[in-house]
């Protein structure tokens, strides 16, 4: 059929060949174009005869590294050398070379800020995970300050242990935990701390007494509150609530104080993050109970007025299964954090 329209198209022209032989143009114009001929497949890449030879490539790789010119960018190297007559390469291919051997980037010899590990934990059940910190309360006068030591069960968000000192000290903290520990009876190998990275936090008496009890100690990331989140969320807590002072008159009136909020965290608030249960339920196993209470409420609600249900019979909120501190990020969009192990 091309062919055909190559000879008509002598005589009447290629538009008029190709619409009496009903074929596209762009066919005819592909079958005039010359075959070329394909290279044979070869394993070694082709290089540019233009491209710098090794030994060329590690005089530029030696002049970068060089203690002269280890802190200037390639630029800068490439106008100095060519200021003192000598050329090497272009400022592109200074980066390409650079870039082989992965030193676009600070190539000083200095020491660098480690990469710290985001802490993952996770809590089933109490004593399991703890979470302590330490916050400032307002003495009578200006730069005078209470501080308030506190530790957080992860799981049931119930305060286990507080004391309010006058100064932040590692032998104040080592003794704190060591009574909670003793009081809750852990045992070795059972409870992580979870704590930032203050002087008392990361002190050396801390990190003995826990290797002692055989508790294992985490910390969160420089500068990254988000790493603490549960202690942070009860200190706002604490600060928020309505009959909080401005200012505490002394040791005494901060340590009374403290005692009252505590007894009411613990005991009387219904934590939104609990299913709407008290710490003190969900820490001391009361939390299946109080949920079965709840149910018969609803239940004979229910039966009573179906009509005001329109989703059905309703259930109470349930007590979450898992707590995580930055819980691992899921490897597709449609799944969840990870379950327990």
């Amino acid at each position: 059929m091309i062919q055909s329209a190559e000879q008509l198209a002598e005589t009447v022209g290629v538009l008029d060949a190709c619409q009496a032989l009903n074929i596209a143009r762009s066919s005819l114009y592909r079958a005039r174009q010359p075959v070329l001929a394909q290279p044979e497949p070869c394993g070694l890449p082709i290089v540019s005869p233009r491209a710098l030879s090794q030994a060329e490539k590690a005089v530029v790789r030696q002049v970068l590294d060089s203690e002269r010119f280890q802190d200037q960018a390639p630029r800068e190297v490439y106008a100095t050398l060519i200021d003192e007559g000598q050329y090497l390469c272009s400022v592109r291919t200074m980066y390409r070379i650079l870039d082989e051997d992965e030193q676009v980037c600070e190539r000083r010899n200095q020491l660098r800020h480690p990469n710290y590990v985001k802490p993952e934990l996770l809590a089933t059940k109490p004593n399991q995970l703890w979470s302590w910190d330490i916050t400032k309360l307002l003495g009578p006068a200006k730069w005078t300050y209470y501080y308030l030591y506190d530790i957080l069960d992860v799981f049931s968000r119930y305060v286990i242990g507080w004391l309010i000192a006058e100064r932040e000290s590692a032998s104040l903290a080592e003794e704190l935990i060591a009574t909670t520990c003793l009081r809750q009876n852990i045992q070795p190998d059972q409870l992580t701390i979870h704590a930032d990275r203050g002087g008392s936090m990361t002190s050396k008496p801390v990190a003995l007494l826990m290797a002692d009890l055989g508790v294992t100690k985490t910390h969160s990331r420089p500068h990254v509150s988000n790493d603490n989140p549960f202690s942070e969320a009860q200190f706002k807590t604490l600060k928020y609530r309505p009959d909080y002072p401005g200012r505490f008159g002394c040791q005494l009136d901060a340590r009374s104080w403290a005692q009252a909020f505590f007894q009411w965290y613990n005991y009387e608030h219904h934590h939104s993050a609990l299913g709407l249960l008290t710490p003190a339920d969900v820490h001391f196993g009361r939390a299946e109970a109080v949920l079965a209470q709840r149910q018969q409420v609803l239940v004979a609600a229910y039966h009573k007025d179906p009509e005001r249900f329109v989703k059905g019979q309703p259930i109470p909120p349930q007590l979450p299964q898992a707590v995580w501190i930055n819980p691992p990020k899921p490897t597709s969009k449609l799944e969840g954090p990870l379950p327990p192990s």
